[in-house]
């Protein structure tokens, strides 16, 4: 028997994101946001409440300013102290894991999908998930944008518009266009 396009999904494979089940899945979440950024910023309980109902899983003190859009939202999981900016899009068709004591800046963009590079591909509606880990104590800046597969290290400070492209080291200040280590952090 073969695989549905939803088991390709999970287990990291190119997948037919045209697919009934897996379009289900995504209005899931665009419903869930929707409801989340109709709340008004007065009511922070009622939407630390519904941002709970979207993650998949999340520690104590979460906060998240709308808008706020994802694919999925259960493959998101935020540790303790989370705290986003406005404007959040989160890709989450694979997981995406968030340490402790992350900020993350407005207009931010974190993605773990990504397309085939050969126009059929594109035009059979391909897609494959690639999981985006980012580590403690790090601070993504305003409009940055977090490529699938990346991996950020603890103690990271991420400059305004930087590009992640690449894995980011702990203890490092990386920025640019593609990102690059600017210089290394102290540990403390």
């Amino acid at each position: 028997m073969s695989k549905s396009e939803l088991e390709k999904l999970d287990n990291g494979e190119w997948y037919s994101f045209d697919d009934d089940e897996v379009i289900k899945r995504k209005a899931r979440a665009a419903k869930l946001c929707q409801e989340f950024n109709e709340i008004s910023a007065t009511e922070s309980e009622k939407q630390t409440a519904k941002i709970k109902e979207i993650f998949g899983s999340y520690g104590k003190n979460v906060s998240v300013q709308s808008r706020f859009n994802c694919d999925y939202g259960k493959n998101i999981h935020v540790g303790d102290y989370f705290l986003s900016n406005y404007n959040l899009t989160i890709l989450d068709v694979a997981p995406v894991n968030i340490g402790n004591n992350v900020m993350i800046g407005p207009n931010v963009d974190i993605y773990t999908v990504n397309h085939p590079m050969t126009a059929k591909g594109r035009r059979d509606y391909l897609a494959k998930g690639f999981p985006v880990k980012i580590g403690n104590d790090v601070w993504i800046g305003g409009k940055s944008s977090i490529m699938p597969g990346v991996t950020i290290g603890n103690n990271v400070v991420v400059a305004a518009g930087a590009v992640i492209t690449k894995d980011v080291p702990d203890n490092s200040l990386v920025g640019g266009v593609p990102a690059k280590v600017i210089k290394k952090l102290s540990v403390d």
